[in-house]
């Protein structure tokens, strides 16, 4: 067995050494009553004469001591062993077993109920979409905390529908997040997926994840409160928050200088935006993601829609403060390919520097670039309106390091394979982690403190 298997069965809590070791004082305690109730009969009652010779056999007399003593000691001590090492293989086989992804059951329960070893990492991924959910699916595998902070800016579908009539910030990319971080046999992680149809139905075009994330707002009057509900319910591993808990519009400044309000209505406009804002200005940003991103080995940026998914949470106040004074490494995961009426024609260096110019210079230390842009040119020739990010042998840009690897998926050219992008990060996490052990890491009090410094030194 594997030394963390081995550390899992070990660990506390599990109901099995209890009884295990109770079974064992039981054994030494009758073990220890027959020896005595033995030695009474011994003494106290004469052996017939024909039984002595049987008697000294049984007992051993012939040995001197302690080599008796020792003899027993021994023999009983690899006879137990080998008992309970056998006991222990008939009971555990079943909990070794491993599930349709190949995780052993053992691992999954002990996941359940006390949550993974000790984490090696602290990880934070930021944005929003179809693109973070891709990344978490292939980051909840590591022994990581692992944070998720969303966007709630979308207005499009169920979203929009639901933000209209209950004026809560945006549930579906929080819904995306949590269902990714689920287990994947889960039935509760499909219900939340689940999309209900009809052309005659008020619900049609409703996802039930939305609608329960809906309810228990309005049950608990807290729309934090009922994401952390809802990751209960599906047992996520990891966090979910959303970067802000203010009800905001997305708007973009185009290049022609007209205002565009709304998500759905910037991701479908085919104009080049100059900038985009939120409204209100600069709401403040949710304390827990903020404390997530201080205390984070790795702050990751994308996957995703640049301008409605990764580049909105830079808007919210104290997140960029926040990442600033972070030790954690910033890793911007750079699109594969374009996205049409957001991104048309960008390379690789339009990405990057619309990241820096949001999230401000000397902040951004990597970005993560597909260097297998073959396969995604393929799939972008077929009349999709997008194009391949190339990426030409760079190797720094504006002072942000690129690494190039191959992270594109075999069944989606278009978009990350996210075990790949998975095992990226964790190297660059690794080596963050290793270059700031001995650094401090800041509190939500200090980053106020560093926010407001005139209110600070007037205290």
């Amino acid at each position: 067995m594997k030394s963390t298997s081995l550390r899992l069965w070990l660990r506390p809590g599990l109901g099995i050494k209890r009884w295990i070791v109770l079974g064992i004082l039981c054994m030494i305690t009758i073990s220890l009553a027959l020896a005595m109730f033995a030695a009474w009969i011994y003494r106290t009652y004469d052996v017939p004469a024909g039984s002595q010779t049987l008697v000294r056999l049984v007992t051993l007399q012939f040995v001197p001591h302690p080599l008796r003593e020792i003899g027993l000691l021994l023999v009983a001590s690899v006879l137990l062993v080998v008992a309970f090492v056998r006991l222990g293989t008939t009971l555990i086989a079943p909990f070794r077993a491993q599930d349709a992804s190949g995780r052993a059951i053992a691992e999954i329960v002990n996941e359940h109920r006390f949550g993974p070893l000790t984490p090696e990492l602290n990880v934070v991924a930021i944005g929003g979409g179809t693109g973070l959910s891709a990344l978490l699916r292939g980051l909840k595998r590591a022994n990581i905390t692992l944070t998720a902070i969303v966007t709630v800016a979308d207005d499009g579908g169920s979203t929009g529908r639901i933000r209209s009539a209950y004026n809560i910030p945006a549930p579906g990319d929080l819904r995306n997040c949590l269902v990714a971080l689920a287990d994947d046999e889960s039935a509760m992680g499909q219900l939340f997926d689940y999309r209900f149809s009809g052309p005659d139905s008020e619900l049609a075009g409703h996802s039930f994840g939305n609608l329960f994330i809906t309810a228990m707002t309005q049950v608990s009057g807290s729309f934090d409160h009922a994401v952390i509900e809802s990751a209960r319910v599906l047992n996520v591993r990891g966090r979910v928050l959303p970067s802000t808990i203010a009800n905001i519009d997305l708007c973009a400044w185009m290049e022609d200088g007209e205002v565009v309000r709304g998500e759905s209505g910037i991701a479908h406009d085919a104009r080049r935006i100059d900038r985009i804002f939120l409204s209100p200005d600069h709401p403040d940003g949710y304390e827990p993601a903020l404390q997530a991103i201080l205390n984070a080995d790795l702050i990751v940026l994308g996957p995703g829609s640049l301008y409605t998914s990764v580049l909105p949470n830079l808007l919210v106040e104290g997140v960029d403060q926040a990442i600033k004074w972070s030790r954690g490494a910033t890793a911007y995961v750079c699109n594969v390919a374009t996205q049409h009426g957001e991104t048309d024609h960008f390379g690789y260096r339009e990405h990057i520097r619309e990241v820096v110019k949001y999230l401000g210079q000397n902040r951004l230390d990597y970005a993560i670039v597909n260097s297998n842009p073959a396969a995604a040119g393929t799939a972008a020739a077929k009349g999709l309106d997008v194009e391949a990010v190339d990426w030409d042998g760079e190797a720094t840009l504006d002072g942000v390091t690129l690494i190039a690897r191959d992270v594109v998926s075999d069944r989606n050219p278009l978009r990350h394979d996210p075990a790949k992008l998975a095992e990226v990060l964790l190297d660059i996490a690794r080596e963050a982690r290793a270059a700031s052990l001995n650094a401090p890491r800041p509190s939500i009090e200090s980053l106020h403190a560093f926010d407001n410094p005139t209110a600070t030194a007037a205290d």
